[in-house]
């Protein structure tokens, strides 16, 4: 692919851009405020990617093999004790996210009034949707009771289900893009894109298998009818 676009010389001169020299410029500017060799970026960087492939590891290996629930002598106490587990991991997420940005420079132009509060505003958006997430789902229904056995009867359609799917993992990248504005933080920003990055790959390995779940269960309730 061609690294410039040829185009229609409608913005006085901007008909040929060069984009090596815009993505140097881009990479420059954020290397700038962000050090990769950072310890506490890796540590943010690590436990971004290493959760939601836990959680996904453990759920589809329990599915398989009902070795969690047979440990625990039930779906319900092995699906408790995933979801503690992942509940702690979060924190250390959370943690580490924070450590890295303290840890970085601010920017400037985001370290202001206007900005603080338009963080605090993303914040309170995804506190809604992770919270209204949690209540609509129960405890198993949001940390995976459905590969232990534990069945919803139906899909969750209210709030807030009902305006977007996946609230609970887009309410958490707002919390976590709320916090990185709230701190002027360009490393908070970019930790917020990876966070993002891995909830969509999450979400394209979960739903088939959720699915597939559901499925199951729809075939054997028809067959038992």
């Amino acid at each position: 692919m061609s690294s410039s676009v040829a185009g229609p010389d409608c913005c006085g001169g901007l008909g040929n851009v060069d984009f090596r020299q815009a993505d140097l410029y881009v990479m420059t500017w954020l290397l700038g405020y962000v050090d990769p060799s950072d310890p506490c970026f890796v540590a943010a960087i690590l436990t971004i990617t290493f959760n939601p492939l836990f959680w996904n590891v453990v759920a589809r290996w329990e599915q398989k093999t009902r070795q969690l629930s047979r440990a625990f002598r039930s779906p319900y106490l092995a699906c408790y004790s995933l979801g503690a587990a992942i509940l702690l991991l979060n924190v250390l997420r959370s943690h580490c996210f924070t450590q890295a940005m303290l840890s970085q420079p601010k920017m400037e132009s985001l370290d202001n009034p206007t900005a603080y509060r338009m963080g605090l505003a993303l914040l309170g958006v995804g506190s809604t949707f992770v919270l209204s997430s949690f209540f609509a789902l129960g405890f198993t229904g949001t940390f995976l009771g459905d590969y232990f056995g534990i069945l919803k009867e139906a899909r969750v359609t209210t709030f807030p289900f009902n305006i977007l799917d996946n609230p609970m993992y887009w309410g958490s990248t707002a919390n976590y893009l709320g916090w990185a504005v709230m701190h002027a933080s360009p490393t908070g920003l970019l930790l917020t894109a990876v966070v993002a990055l891995v909830y969509m790959v999450a979400i394209l390995y979960e739903e088939p298998f959720t699915a597939q779940i559901y499925q199951q269960k729809a075939s054997l309730s028809h067959k038992r009818s």
